[in-house]
């Protein structure tokens, strides 16, 4: 293949002829493929398969990291560790292009490699890499672990997406009319492209769009602007400069602040993460248009087409021996991590995702006494499995995790699972009855591993935040704790008031549905999967990027 003058190796579509490099940090687009951490790789992968499937004119850039984001394994206790082995990916194709940028007034090396459409049915994925002979040790460092914790190392690498990722553009020729940056991790790229356009902003918010996933100022990416600067982060402009382009009179540079300057609309991943965005930013001035479009999944890759074959032929012997086999098969795992044989019969209580403190992940043990009545129970008996990848180093992350092994050893029905990337993923959803998500509104975005989770027919019980608010009708297609007034709760109250609850809904309607009316129970799993299907397949995601991001006049920016 001729990589000097790259084109889409497939038809395009003539409504998605528009050219666009996609950049991410992350994509999650098969298991083997382990260059991921969470949320935010699932939706770009998805986002490349959807692309695929309607024959977009769309190209991936990301990073080839080469021991991943960590392995997950277990310490003698059964405790997390963290572990980093180097990953080999004899499916990627070398494309034999070799290019220099500049790293902390360095020259760094960088290598591309190739991820042909046919692999795993996603769009085409080109993959950066510095850790190569002509480079240094220390350069060769930048592309070792994602998100790594050193601040200089993960400057470098959003200097190597969006600097990197822009200059790669322009070796393969692929003359991108827009460029997307999922996050603002690849926003080098907009400096790359100042200097390309002979300093005209103008230029560069023409093609640039972005996509913001933080609902909190706080968690929004900030790095002190001179050490950007020494980085070279800012391809050759001043500090000064820098800061009249971006408006930022401060020395702290807020990376996603300057996103929704530079690009010409955005976008928040959610209805209501849409409008917290455009309420925590509307205090900035020159800030660019904040649309929503809702994050979604690939049904093609994650629904169960056999589950779903059943529930349209209205077979529920096939339905209900379908979904009963998924759950058997899915507890061999568990069996063989953690020794506990658990029941397909049994009604099975999921909480899978990333560990962080927002998404509560040990909500419903903080009170012990309702817990063990919980899963004590012999009229309305429960399973319940825990499964996620804290961040590496957020060591409260890590001990909640631990914490909860520790409980789960009290317990036969009680299972905390190790190696959370997409296979597992996958087999915890078909294992599911329950899919339990409690984060503390509004911190979750959009949250998609709930609809991934019906679409392997268990039903989303989940605090009202994200996607869920476009989704859930209470009792005929998911179950939602009532929204509140949280802005004048403490997190206190506020972890008290969604505690009571998820018992509450938990004890009186979902258990006493599931066991004593299967059959509504069953039509309640069948309305998620078809509403989820009819709403969050990430094909309506993609098709909405090119209608509402890409294919918008420059006038609508303005």
């Amino acid at each position: 293949m001729n990589f000097k003058s790259f084109k889409v190796p497939y038809p395009i579509d003539t409504r998605y002829s528009k050219s666009v490099a996609y950049f991410s940090m992350e994509f999650a687009i098969h298991q083997p493929l382990k260059i991921y951490s969470g949320g935010l790789g699932f939706l770009s992968g998805s986002h490349l398969r959807s692309a695929y499937e309607l024959n977009q004119n769309l190209i991936g850039i990301g990073i080839l990291w080469k021991y991943g984001y960590y392995d997950q394994v277990r310490n003698q206790d059964q405790t997390l560790q963290v572990t980093w082995m180097e990953k080999q990916y004899s499916f990627l194709e070398d494309t034999g292009i070799k290019f220099e940028i500049t790293v902390h007034e360095h020259p760094v090396w960088v290598k591309v490699m190739y991820l042909p459409p046919d692999t795993f049915q996603s769009a085409p994925l080109f993959l950066m890499t510095t850790d190569i002979p002509e480079n240094d040790y220390v350069s060769q460092t930048i592309t070792h672990r994602l998100y790594d914790a050193n601040v200089a190392t993960k400057v470098a690498q959003f200097i190597l997406l969006g600097v990197g990722g822009a200059r790669l553009i322009d070796e393969l020729g692929f003359n991108a009319d827009v460029y997307h940056l999922n996050e603002a991790h690849g926003l080098s790229a907009a400096f790359y492209l100042y200097n390309k356009f002979n300093r005209k902003a103008e230029e560069v918010k023409k093609r640039l769009v972005f996509t913001t996933h933080t609902p909190e100022e706080a968690g929004n990416e900030k790095h002190d602007i001179y050490l950007c600067h020494k980085m070279s982060y800012f391809c050759g402009l001043t500090v000064d400069e820098t800061k009249e382009l971006t408006g930022m009179p401060d020395d702290q540079f807020n990376h996603s602040l300057a996103a929704l300057r530079l690009a010409g609309i955005a976008n928040g991943v959610s209805q209501l993460h849409g409008e917290v965005s455009r309420q925590m930013w509307s205090k900035y001035d020159d800030i660019c248009e904040i649309l929503s479009i809702t994050n979604s999944q690939n049904w093609r890759y994650w629904g169960d087409k056999q589950l779903y074959r059943a529930k349209d032929e209205g077979n529920d012997l096939a339905f209900d021996d379908r979904k009963k086999w998924m759950k058997k098969r899915a507890f061999e795992i568990v069996a063989d991590q953690t020794g506990k044989l658990f029941d397909p019969n049994i009604f099975t209580i999921v909480w899978a995702r990333r560990f962080a403190g927002y998404k509560r992940a040990n909500l419903i043990t903080r009170e012990i006494e309702r817990f063990n009545q919980l899963v004590k129970s012999s009229k309305y008996p429960v399973q319940i499995i825990w499964a996620g990848k804290p961040y590496p180093v957020d060591y409260p992350a890590i001990s909640e995790f631990n914490e909860l092994v520790h409980l789960s050893k009290n317990y036969k029905n009680v299972a905390v699972m190790v190696g959370y990337e997409l296979a597992l993923s996958k087999r915890m959803k078909q294992a599911a009855d329950c899919w339990l998500n409690n984060p503390r509104v509004p911190r979750e975005a959009s949250g998609t591993s709930g609809m991934t989770a019906a679409m392997n027919g268990a039903v989303n019980f989940s605090t009202n935040d994200g996607w869920i608010p476009e989704f859930i009708h209470h009792g005929n297609n998911g179950f939602v704790v009532p929204p509140a007034d949280y802005h004048n709760m403490t997190v206190h109250e506020q972890d008290q008031y969604d505690l009571d609850h998820v018992y509450s809904i938990l004890q009186s309607e979902i258990l006493p549905l599931y066991y004593d009316d299967y059959s509504t129970w069953r039509q309640i799993v069948k309305n998620g999967m078809r509403d989820v299907q009819l709403q969050f397949d990430s094909n309506r995601m993609a098709n909405e990027y090119y209608n509402l991001l890409y294919n918008q006049p420059y006038s609508v920016y303005a």
